[in-house]
C-alpha cells in the first residue's frame, strides 16, 4: 500500500505534483498512477491537472478510473488541484459536459464584462500569475498559512459552488470567486499548490498529516 496516489489521466504537470510531494512527505511512499487498484489501495488521492474538462472526463472513463476516483473522494482524504477541483461539481461550460457531480454546482467561464480590475484596466483570460487566497474559515489545511497568502493560478474557469457552507477560500479577480472549497474528507483548490513556493508547500504538508 502506497502513501499518497497521484492520478494519471495522461493530462497536468504530475511530475512537478509528485515532486513537491515528496519534498514534504517525510519519507512517505508518493506515486503517479493510472491503476485504478492503486487509487484504491491508497492511503490518500491526489487529483491534480491542467487542461481542458471535456478531456479530462473522457480520459477518466478511457483510463477506467471513474469509479475509483468517486470511491477515493468518499472513503479517503482527497486533495483537488485546478481540473480536479472543477470535476468535483455538475457541469461544465467548457464543452458543456457534465463533471462528477461530487458536489452541487456549475464551473462557469471568467465573462469578458467582468474582467475589470478596481483602477479600470481590463484583466486577461485566463487568470494566470499569483493572487491572494482568503480563508472563508478555520481548516486543518490552511494551518500555518496566513490569510490573504499568494498562490499560483492559470485558468479561464472557476467553481460556483450551489452551497455557500462549500466554500474553504476566495479569491478576487474582476469579482470574487470560490477558490478552494471543503467538506469532510475533500479538499479542493483552483490554484497550483505545487507551483507556489513556500504557502505551497506548507499546503501539501498539512495534506499529509490531515485526518479527516
Amino acid at each position: 500500500m502506497i502513501d499518497v496516489a497521484v492520478i494519471d489521466y495522461g493530462m497536468g504537470n504530475l511530475r512537478s505534483v509528485e515532486k513537491a510531494i515528496e519534498h514534504v512527505a517525510g519519507g512517505a511512499s508518493v506515486k503517479v498512477t493510472d491503476d485504478p487498484s492503486v487509487v484504491a489501495d491508497a492511503r490518500r488521492v491526489v487529483f491534480p491537472g491542467q487542461g481542458a474538462m471535456p478531456d479530462c472526463m473522457a480520459e477518466l472513463e478511457a483510463r477506467g478510473l471513474h469509479a475509483a476516483v468517486m470511491k477515493a473522494a468518499a472513503e479517503k482524504p482527497f486533495l483537488g488541484i485546478c481540473i480536479g477541483l472543477q470535476m468535483l461539481f455538475e457541469r461544465s461550460e467548457e464543452g458543456n459536459v457534465p463533471g462528477l457531480g461530487v458536489f452541487k454546482g456549475d464551473v462557469r467561464r471568467f465573462a469578458d464584462e467582468k474582467m475589470v480590475a478596481a483602477d479600470g484596466a481590463r484583466l486577461k483570460v485566463p487568470h494566470m500569475g499569483w493572487n491572494e487566497v482568503w480563508h472563508d474559515g478555520a481548516h486543518p489545511m490552511w494551518d500555518n498559512i496566513p490569510d490573504g497568502d499568494r498562490f499560483y493560478f492559470v485558468h479561464s474557469y472557476y467553481v460556483q459552488p450551489a452551497e455557500e457552507s462549500l466554500a474553504a477560500a476566495h479569491s478576487d479577480y474582476g469579482f470574487r470567486f470560490t477558490s478552494a472549497v471543503s467538506r469532510d474528507n475533500i479538499f479542493a483548490v483552483q490554484f497550483h499548490p505545487e507551483k507556489s513556493a513556500r504557502a505551497g508547500l506548507q499546503l501539501l504538508t498539512n495534506f499529509i498529516s490531515w485526518n479527516p
